[in-house]
C-alpha cells in the first residue's frame, strides 16, 4: 500500500485531504514524539485537529513539556491497525506552547466539551498548557 506524502513549502503547514481530515477528526488518540539531547520520548495524549492544527494538552512537569520548551520539532501518529484495513496519518511539524488567553479559553472549552476526563480534572490558565502542533510534512495511507 502506498503511502501518500507532501512537503510543504518552507513555514507552511501541510494540507490535509478529505479523507484524511474526516479520519483526523473521528479519532481522539496520537502517539507524539518530542526528543532531547539525541534521546527520543513517545506518548500517546489525546488530541482535538482543528483547522489544519493538532491540540493536546500536558503537564509542566511531564518529560514532553520539558522536551519541547528546548526543542519544537515534533512527530505525530494518529493510527488504527486492523490487518489488512490499516490506516495512519503520520506528521512531522513545529510546536507552539499555549498558556493563557482565548486561544487557550477556546482549546479548553472543547476539551472539556469533547473529554470526560477534562470536566473531572478542570484547571486553569497558567495550570497546565496546551501544545499546538503545526503540521510541516505528512504522509498518510489507508484512507479513502
Amino acid at each position: 500500500m502506498m503511502a501518500q506524502r507532501s512537503k510543504a513549502r518552507a513555514k507552511q503547514a501541510a494540507r490535509f485531504s478529505k479523507a484524511e481530515k474526516r479520519f483526523l477528526e473521528r479519532n481522539e488518540l496520537c502517539k507524539v514524539a518530542t526528543s532531547h539531547n539525541d534521546i527520543p520520548h513517545i506518548t500517546p495524549v489525546n488530541f482535538i485537529f482543528n483547522e489544519g492544527a493538532f491540540y493536546f494538552a500536558t503537564d509542566y512537569d511531564s518529560r514532553k513539556y520539558r522536551n519541547l520548551e528546548k526543542n519544537k520539532k515534533v512527530g505525530l501518529v494518529v493510527d488504527i491497525y486492523k490487518s489488512p484495513m490499516d490506516k495512519a496519518v503520520v506528521i512531522q511539524g513545529t510546536a507552539e506552547i499555549i498558556e493563557k488567553g482565548n486561544e487557550f479559553q477556546k482549546l479548553y472549552g472543547a476539551f472539556y466539551k469533547k473529554f470526560e476526563w477534562v470536566r473531572e480534572d478542570p484547571w486553569e490558565e497558567e495550570e497546565a498548557p496546551f501544545i499546538k502542533v503545526k503540521p510541516l510534512y505528512k504522509a498518510s495511507w489507508g484512507l479513502k
